[in-house]
């Protein structure tokens, strides 16, 4: 009999749907309080989820997702930034 290995799901932020790990992208907070887009999914620190579309991304800043999971405030200009990294990896 052969065992099936597990596969790591994660709810995004901004549509608070289950997926595969491997089909989000993580936002990572580290000890200094930076946030930023982990596109290798392997940086140290507090992480949340969101799906690789930039409607996603505005669903979870205009309902402050990520603040929440995250228990920190994250000014404009990171989620700004956080867009344009998600576009440019598209």
């Amino acid at each position: 009999m052969q065992h099936q290995k597990k596969i790591p799901l994660r709810r995004c932020t901004g549509c608070g749907e289950m997926k595969d790990k491997r089909e989000l992208v993580r936002v990572v907070k580290t000890k200094e309080c930076g946030i930023s887009l982990d596109l290798t999914g392997k940086k140290a620190g507090r992480g949340a989820y969101v799906c690789r579309s930039g409607d996603c991304l505005k669903k979870a800043r205009k309902s402050r997702g990520f603040e929440r999971a995250l228990s920190c405030r994250i000014p404009e200009e990171i989620y700004d930034r956080m867009e344009e990294e998600l576009h440019a990896s598209e």
